[in-house]
């Protein structure tokens, strides 16, 4: 650790030298600008240089000595123009656009901010306006974002692999299912974009392949808003779901608070083929779940100064997912039907979660240095009481005996607290930014089995356990970034994390501990022909950590037949990642890409044929090359017709390394999307959405076709207050988990899964506020700066 803290000392100072900078960050009346160009020319309008604001809206230029003038301009607003005399660094602060009412109001411009915006490291989707996430939440959003697949309760980037998530850049420490419950908790109305991040730079966390930042809305400047939804799903079963934002924001002082509520039921329905030597076994699953949950949102941010400003930020909910299900197992002697087991189980269980997050934010000068530090608590507390009966029944379906009569309740604690500290630091020569976070990870999970056979609960204490998990994690990063010239661009980074793991089950009397430290460099290259070619080279390496639940050791009955158990002795795995990109005029943009996956670790399906049971286990066994080529093409090929179309190739080429009995399937994928939004006059918009994924094999498991088809159509009334929306789903029925296939031991299973994929959602929305908040100007504190320009 040592030895890595005084490389990072060493490397640093390497970049420093002496340059002229002229920064700024871009704003309107709504929140900051991304994406304005930003043009210096000289006295006789001879173009110098020019940038565009990055998505926070700010920019950064080298420039010599002299007398030029800056113009900054962005669709729909006036041009901001400076004659300014440069003579060393300046900052500019914030600049304010104005609305250039005369162009909006005569000639009639309209600025629509495209479905994605693509950037080094990663692609933003701007959900707003999207409709087919209206009246939804976080993981419906997720769930049509470009590129991101949903599969086995695991959040898949395209080409990428599994990816954690973030809120608002702050990770949160759930995966599998827990994550997707949480994610359901938070309303899509809640959401700005986004953010696909294929190699995250050094100040993000290095675990996942890949991250997804939801960007939450905040408040415009000097205004208040509130939006009220009202959402109806409707599959077999339906559910209601009401929610209301609102947002405030005057002078110094900034609000949001959000609320919602969900109240009914939706269908999963499975089926499991489990191939044995005496015959195949059949099971077909149906269950009930409920939706029922309430959630809300507060956050308060205050500016002390012109340079100073701090918030905190709460995030809850408390839910009861009560599910009822209802298994048939069909046994085969070769093709004839020997036998049934009927299942019926009902799950109580309530789930709460607790997110809290104190910020201070400094700017310590002119020159764009800026200190940012955050604390943040995350709770998630899950209690679980499976209740399952099993009968067996003769082949003509006569009762016969009592297979189980069980139940099964495990608790599951886990604590999270995390401090981190940034610091940007611009130099005359290069852009810095470096800093530190320090997290801990505290886990209780408690699992009992009780046989009811006698009426009477009866503990098993070989079938029940305590488990405790910790983790610490702390972490050092430092990154820098430099243009060359008009063409050339060069981000270099480089994070060091030490983990430290300890888990100890009660019941063995077994503690496994871990202590390593890794370095995770990341690399950016990019040229700029011309204004119509791009080039990006980028280079990162991750890492992937068991999650407590697959280090549990202990069973977690999920029905009678089946049942998930952790390993304790399972490693982390590394991933290098590889990516090339060219881009065309912002409209075509190819990607060839390779990932190389060491010491993986994953779900392995096993059996027992005397029980009739599927294990569901997890091992460290495979290493894997993953690659492909794809391309995407982006147009608005009329003014009321915006297209997006994606086809991707993908392969993969995998080796196990003898710690389980299967063999490796090697195979390519082909995967295929269009997103198309016509706007029918200004108040009617039509969204049609297809995506097609090829089957195909990769490392154990084969995974059959799917397809999706989405209808969405949004109505305006009221000058656009009142917003109605109809989404039909998966119109097919086809995009559900089918055929997923594998073989261990020479046992072939083949799984299907459909949480109600196909189903019909009406949303309404009111909108209202006031965008005119009177409020008290007050005067920046660069004035000496802006007297310069004078």
């Amino acid at each position: 650790m040592n030895r890595t803290i005084l490389l990072l000392a060493i490397i640093f100072p390497c970049f420093v030298h002496s340059q002229s900078t002229l920064i700024g960050t871009v704003s309107n009346n709504e929140g900051v600008v991304p994406f304005a160009n930003v043009i210096l020319t000289d006295t006789l309008n001879k173009l110098i240089t020019g940038v565009t604001t990055d998505e926070t809206g700010k920019f950064s230029m080298n420039i010599p000595d002299g007398r030029y003038q800056l113009n900054i301009r962005y669709v729909g607003y006036k041009d901001w123009v400076k004659v300014m005399d440069f003579q060393g660094n300046i900052a500019l602060g914030t600049i304010l656009l104005e609305k250039n009412v005369k162009e909006l109001t005569e000639v009639v411009v309209k600025s629509k901010k495209p479905l994605v915006e693509y950037q080094a490291d990663r692609f933003v989707f701007n959900v707003e306006d999207n409709l087919a996430v209206k009246g939804g939440n976080a993981l419906n959003t997720i769930n049509v974002t470009p590129g991101v697949v949903l599969q086995n309760n695991a959040i898949n980037i395209l080409g990428k692999g599994t990816a954690r998530v973030m809120i608002d850049g702050r990770m949160l420490e759930l995966t599998g299912s827990a994550l997707t419950v949480y994610l359901n908790s938070i309303s899509a109305s809640d959401i700005k974009s986004i953010e696909v991040i294929t190699n995250p730079p050094a100040k993000y966390d290095a675990a996942g392949e890949g991250l997804i930042n939801i960007v939450l809305k905040k408040a415009k400047i000097n205004a208040w808003q509130n939006a009220t939804t009202v959402s109806y799903d409707r599959n077999k079963y339906g559910y209601l779901t009401v929610r209301d934002n609102f947002f405030y924001s005057k002078n110094k002082l900034r609000l949001t608070a959000s609320a919602s509520g969900v109240s009914g039921s939706r269908q999963h329905k499975s089926s499991l083929d489990m191939y044995f030597d005496k015959g195949v076994q059949k099971l077909e699953g149906d269950e009930k779940g409920k939706m029922d949950e309430i959630s809300g949102r507060a956050t308060v941010d205050y500016d002390f100064s012109d340079k100073v400003s701090a918030g905190i930020q709460y995030q809850g909910s408390v839910g009861q997912p009560d599910r009822s299900y209802k298994n048939l197992v069909t046994l085969y002697t070769n093709n004839d039907v020997d036998s049934f087991i009927l299942t019926h189980g009902d799950i109580k269980e309530r789930k709460v979660s607790h997110s809290a997050n104190g910020h201070f934010i400094a700017s310590l000068d002119t020159l764009g240095r800026k200190l940012s530090f955050d604390v943040d608590y995350f709770r998630y507390d899950d209690d679980v009481n499976n209740y399952f009966r099993g009968e067996n029944y003769t082949s003509a379906f006569v009762y016969k005996s009592l297979n189980v009569d069980a139940r099964n309740t495990s608790n599951q604690v886990l604590d999270n607290i995390s401090v981190k500290l940034d610091m940007e630091h611009p130099t005359h020569f290069a852009n810095f930014s470096y800093g530190a976070k320090y997290s801990v990870i505290n886990t209780n999970s408690g699992v009992e089995y009780y046989d009811m056979a006698s009426g009477q609960p009866v503990l098993d204490p070989n079938q029940s356990n305590l488990y405790d998990y910790k983790e610490r994690n702390q972490a050092y990063y430092v990154s820098g970034s430099k243009n060359f010239g008009e063409k050339w661009s060069l981000r270099l980074g480089l994070r060091v994390e030490n983990t430290r793991t300890e888990g100890y089950s009660h019941n063995l009397d077994q503690t496994n501990k871990n202590n390593y430290t890794k370095l995770f460099p990341t690399f950016y290259l990019g040229y700029k022909a011309n204004k119509d070619n791009n080039f990006i080279f980028n280079y990162g390496r991750r890492i992937t950590r068991p999650d407590f639940y697959s280090l549990n050791p202990f069973r977690i009955y999920i029905t009678n037949t089946s049942y998930s158990e952790g390993n304790p002795f399972l490693q982390p795995s590394f991933t290098d990642k590889l990516d090339f990109t060219y881009s065309l005029k912002d409209k075509f943009r190819t990607n060839i890409f390779l990932n190389i996956i060491t010491n993986g670790f994953g779900v392995v399906f096993k059996s027992d044929e005397a029980t009739h049971a599927q294990i569901i286990t997890r091992e460290n066994y495979y290493k894997e090359h993953f690659y492909g080529i794809g391309e995407i093409y982006t147009e608005d090929i009329t003014s009321w017709w915006q297209s997006r179309n994606t086809v991707f190739a993908l392969g993969s080429n995998s080796r196990f390394d003898g710690r389980i009995d299967a063999t490796p399937q090697n195979g390519w994928q082909i995967y295929t999307a269009t997103n198309n939004t016509f706007s029918i006059g200004d108040n009617t918009k039509l969204q049609l959405d297809y995506s097609y994924s090829s089957p195909f094999k990769k490392g154990l498991y084969e995974i059959g076709y799917r397809s999706k088809l989405d209808l969405s159509i949004g109505q305006s009334f009221m000058d656009k207050k009142l917003n109605l929306t109809l989404l039909m789903n998966d119109i097919f029925n086809s995009a559900f988990l089918r055929d997923y296939t594998s073989i261990v031991n020479g046992v072939k299973q083949v799984y299907n899964e459909n949480v109600s994929s196909r189903f019909f959602r009406i949303s309404l929305s009111y909108n209202f506020g006031n965008d005119k908040i009177r409020v008290n100007k007050r005067a920046f504190g660069n004035e000496e700066e802006k007297d310069r320009t004078k």
